[in-house]
């Protein structure tokens, strides 16, 4: 391999070391596991709580409960998007 494929390599792996030392670790380590982007573990529990939120809101007919349900469960469901952190854009300010 030339020298300047090595290069482009290296910047790879320091980048994707810089992102995600867990992954990068366990791939160096021939363990791989998920990147950053597919780990849901929060978001599975968010939909938990929201879904037992909701059904208990339901059935004690209290709307307090059932508004918060849905909205952890819509916050939740954001949660589970990989690309979410790359479709991040600036509001224009506001007053123009």
């Amino acid at each position: 391999m030339p020298v300047p494929d090595d290069h482009r390599l290296g910047e790879i792996e320091s980048r994707l070391h810089h992102e995600d030392p867990r992954f990068a670790r366990a791939f160096a380590d021939g363990r791989p596991r998920r990147p950053r982007e597919y780990r849901y573990r929060r978001a599975w529990l968010l939909l938990a709580a929201a879904l037992g939120a909701l059904a208990t809101g339901m059935f004690l007919a209290h709307g307090l409960l059932i508004a918060a349900g849905l909205v952890f469960a819509g916050v939740a469901g954001e949660l589970f998007d990989p690309h979410r952190r790359e479709r991040r854009t600036r509001w224009p300010p506001s007053g123009t």
